[in-house]
């Protein structure tokens, strides 16, 4: 059974574990761990003002990663969304609560809106955020203090009011 829960300390290699191989080996992205220092201090750059940071868990080992980065103006950005090869699909429901376990926090926080920035590999991505109610956007419409990443070339936009 799958369990969604906070990041603490202790799933910080699991972290890394799920993330950089989905990264480096599944998409060819050219990324290290010291590419990410988000990676390395989540407390700091994502359990703070309305960010979190969260793991889904199967029997205590870490098989997907959500994050929400506070962005000011009552606005975030989804990050890191990673679920492991073998916890993907409806029958595993992984990928689908781990984004509604974050928009609802952020409806508790009073998010107003959320972006993220995605490539143009991640098509099953771009599938599901659509199904969940993303909205397609151009990156001249992302608010001014978003996070670009050098490899993101498509932006989403859900709006949480």
């Amino acid at each position: 059974m799958i369990q969604i829960q906070a990041y603490s300390p202790e799933h910080a290699a699991g972290v890394v574990d799920v993330i950089l191989p989905i990264q480096q080996q599944e998409f060819e992205i050219p990324i290290t761990l010291e590419g990410q220092p988000d990676l390395k201090d989540i407390p700091g750059f994502y359990q703070k003002g309305r960010g979190n940071f969260w793991v889904a868990l199967d029997q205590g080992r870490v098989v997907g990663t959500i994050s929400l980065l506070d962005i000011g103006n009552d606005q975030v950005a989804l990050r890191k969304m990673f679920v492991a090869a073998s916890h993907r699909g409806r029958e595993h429901g992984t990928a689908a609560r781990l984004l509604e376990g974050a928009i609802a926090w952020a409806r508790e926080q009073g998010v107003r809106q959320v972006f993220l920035g995605t490539t143009a590999k991640f098509l099953a991505a771009h599938r599901f955020y659509e199904k969940n109610g993303f909205r397609l956007i151009e990156k001249t419409e992302l608010p001014s203090a978003f996070p670009v990443m050098v490899v993101d070339t498509r932006f989403y936009a859900l709006d949480c009011a």
